[in-house]
């Protein structure tokens, strides 16, 4: 366990969240032991490259009350927990997916679960317990059809014998034509879900057994009748019905396996298109408010220039006036406004006469007590001063 949170660390360097991703997987790896884990490129649908941590292996699922082991891999993006891993059934040389809603023609996972991936909730575990669920309902693969040789028929009998197809040739009697064999199970494409590498078997020791429970074979008293009533011989026209019984099975079980597969994708389609929309819904906001905030822009900048106008005429007509008076320039309405005026003025050089006389006191340009005695007239005119204009503030309803 020490040697794989060692390589791991070293897999997940250029993860945004290394630790709980190697939290994540050993925990992973110990409740499956089938999978394994390494550092792979995953190439986008762009084409861009990434060195992504791939898991892969197989895991059990119970069909039809036996389990078997679904080869898959998973692949963590380097932003793992944030966004949702990319799934994939990985099928073997002797396995060929079948197409659902939960996997399309390139083996890829579309679960509700993925859908809704959070980044606070969401993990690898539950992620795997939902595969399993949904592939005990819809098996994402199935064996491939196997040629198999069999001893060739016996000459001259044609009753089917147990262990037997249809007879490959029939010549040992004139007028009959030559039939080519009926196909048995092992050349149907019945789906084997569940096997997971050659020569696999399932988790309690047996073969993987063919999912498929109809038999596309007429029945037995089509290959030959009573021998009181037919001789013991096969006529034409029990050969042509087999035939078309078999055709008619095998059309329908592909025309079957066509319109899963194009359900399957009319699915992706639809959750594509929905993918869009939502897309577009978002970009128009996005637009709108761009334009929004750029009429707000547009409205600050005429307010603006108007304003520097306003500031460059008022700087012309000052520097065209001549010298202003203070004294003069500053008038007051009424004879309270002049009394607190006149009041703020007192008071603020008396502010600047304490700290003069501190200065001196510093600089030893006069004694302590003569520093005393002036700080404590200055200090009482002060707070008379402070007095009137608090009263004056009052008097003229003004913040005090």
């Amino acid at each position: 366990m020490a040697n794989d949170e060692v390589i791991l660390k070293q897999y997940l360097s250029k993860y945004k969240h290394k630790d709980y991703t190697s939290r994540e997987v050993i925990n992973l790896i110990q409740l499956y032991k089938s999978l394994t884990y390494r550092l792979e490129a995953f190439v986008f649908n762009n084409g861009t490259r990434k060195d992504l941590l791939n898991l892969e292996g197989t895991i059990p699922v119970n069909y039809k009350g036996a389990y078997y082991n679904i080869p898959i891999c998973i692949w963590l993006m380097d932003t793992h927990p944030q966004n949702a891993p990319l799934c994939f059934v990985k099928p073997t040389a002797d396995m060929s997916i079948k197409v659902s809603k939960y996997v399309d023609s390139n083996g890829k996972v579309y679960l509700p679960y993925l859908h809704e991936w959070s980044s606070n909730g969401s993990t690898l575990q539950a992620l795997i317990q939902c595969m399993i669920t949904a592939f005990g309902e819809l098996p994402p693969v199935y064996s491939k059809p196997r040629t198999e040789t069999r001893p060739p028929y016996p000459v001259n009998s044609f009753m089917p014998q147990p262990g037997y197809p249809y007879p490959q040739q029939v010549t040992s009697q004139p007028g009959y034509p030559t039939v080519t064999p009926y196909p048995t199970t092992s050349n149907l494409p019945y789906p084997n879900y569940g096997a997971p590498y050659p020569g696999a078997v399932n988790t309690n020791g047996t073969p993987y057994p063919p999912a498929a429970t109809s038999t596309p074979y007429p029945p037995t008293s089509s290959y030959g009748a009573d021998p009181n009533t037919t001789g013991g011989t096969i006529t034409e026209e029990h050969i042509k019905a087999s035939l078309l019984s078999a055709v008619v099975d095998k059309m329908k079980r592909r025309l079957n396996e066509q319109s899963q597969q194009s359900q399957a994708e009319l699915e992706t389609l639809r959750r594509t298109q929905q993918e869009l929309r939502e897309g577009k819904t978002r970009l128009e906001d996005i637009l709108a408010r761009l334009e929004r905030e750029r009429s707000e822009l547009d409205k600050n900048v005429v307010v603006l220039q108007e304003k520097e106008k306003e500031l460059q005429a008022a700087v012309e007509r000052l520097a065209e006036q001549e010298g202003i008076d203070v004294d003069e320039a500053v008038v007051t309405t009424a004879p309270l406004y002049s009394q607190l005026l006149n009041a703020f003025a007192e008071e603020a050089t008396l502010e600047d006469a304490i700290y003069y006389m501190g200065e001196a006191l510093r600089k030893e340009v006069i004694d302590l007590d003569t520093f005393l005695k002036q700080v404590r007239t200055l200090a009482r005119r002060q707070f008379t001063l402070r007095a009137l204009m608090h009263k004056c503030r009052q008097k003229a309803q003004l913040a005090c």
